[in-house]
């Protein structure tokens, strides 16, 4: 059986690739991109296409019902490992990588530095288009991932979960806005997801330990954003550092913003 460790590094997976029949490779790029060039035998699929804004009760049973849809046709099962790449260690395919940890699969990776490491380190590229080889997807929904917008409001008074909102600065004080309201979350502490990276690849532990230094170990951790990408990305990096309790809030600041009886600090 194939082990895959959350993020995987292009040396690993030009070790394996060729030796695993049951590998599912996923560029999670633009068919424009992959269209250019991709890594051999990649299917691809646009993750930054697939927002979902609604974390109702229904708006989630939905979701769930159309996510396993989107993964059964690109052959996902729960016995295949999974790596999800994009141009970098980005945050589609960190949603793809989430995506898999919410219905409870194992063994999911996300290359790091992703398809531009992979060109220039001088590994094999190809142009062909790789078909899907459907499969029935009916991974089990795993709550302790997912954060929905009811949830956080009632935690707001008990201060229950560490808030980390991993947007620009200028969008968490209010001065970009993408939404009917401006502003944050209260609470939450703003983290902008692009220090997890340097050159392209997630920065070592010790280094993303001095990012999250001031949210313990021990915490309750949501992540958010504009629409569940970047945060998907700060989710990873937390995993990556060893925190057991965290969710993303998927309908992030794309729902909370547009929610009127929801509170907003600026």
């Amino acid at each position: 059986m194939l082990y895959l460790s959350l993020l995987i590094s292009t040396s690993e997976l030009n070790r394996i690739i060729y030796g695993s029949k049951d590998l599912l490779l996923v560029d999670a790029r633009s068919f424009s991109e992959y269209s250019l060039g991709h890594i051999p035998g990649a299917v691809n699929i646009d993750l930054f296409q697939f927002h979902w804004l609604d974390s109702s009760k229904v708006g989630i049973m939905q979701f769930i019902r159309q996510t396993r849809i989107l993964l059964s046709n690109i052959g996902v099962t729960s016995e295949k490992p999974i790596v999800f790449y994009d141009n970098r260690s980005g945050m589609s395919a960190a949603r793809g990588v989430w995506l898999l940890l919410y219905f409870s699969h194992k063994k999911v990776s996300l290359l790091d530095g992703g398809f531009d490491q992979w060109k220039n380190e001088g590994h094999p590229v190809e142009t062909k288009t790789n078909p899907f080889a459907k499969s029935n997807f009916r991974g089990k929904p795993n709550p302790t991932v997912l954060a929905t917008a009811s949830e956080i409001k009632s935690s707001l008074k008990k201060k229950k979960y560490k808030l980390i909102d991993a947007r620009s600065n200028e969008e968490y004080v209010g001065s970009h806005v993408r939404a009917a309201r401006a502003g944050h979350i209260p609470s939450a502490i703003n983290i902008d997801w692009q220090k997890n990276m340097e050159n392209g690849r997630f920065k070592t532990v010790a280094r993303l330990s001095k990012i999250y230094s001031s949210i313990p170990k021990y915490s309750e951790v949501v992540t958010y954003c504009q629409g569940g990408y970047r945060a998907a990305h700060s989710f990873v990096a937390l995993k990556q550092l060893g925190y057991k309790n965290v969710k993303m809030y998927l309908g992030s600041w794309g729902e909370w913003g547009n929610k009127v009886d929801l509170p907003v600090e600026r």
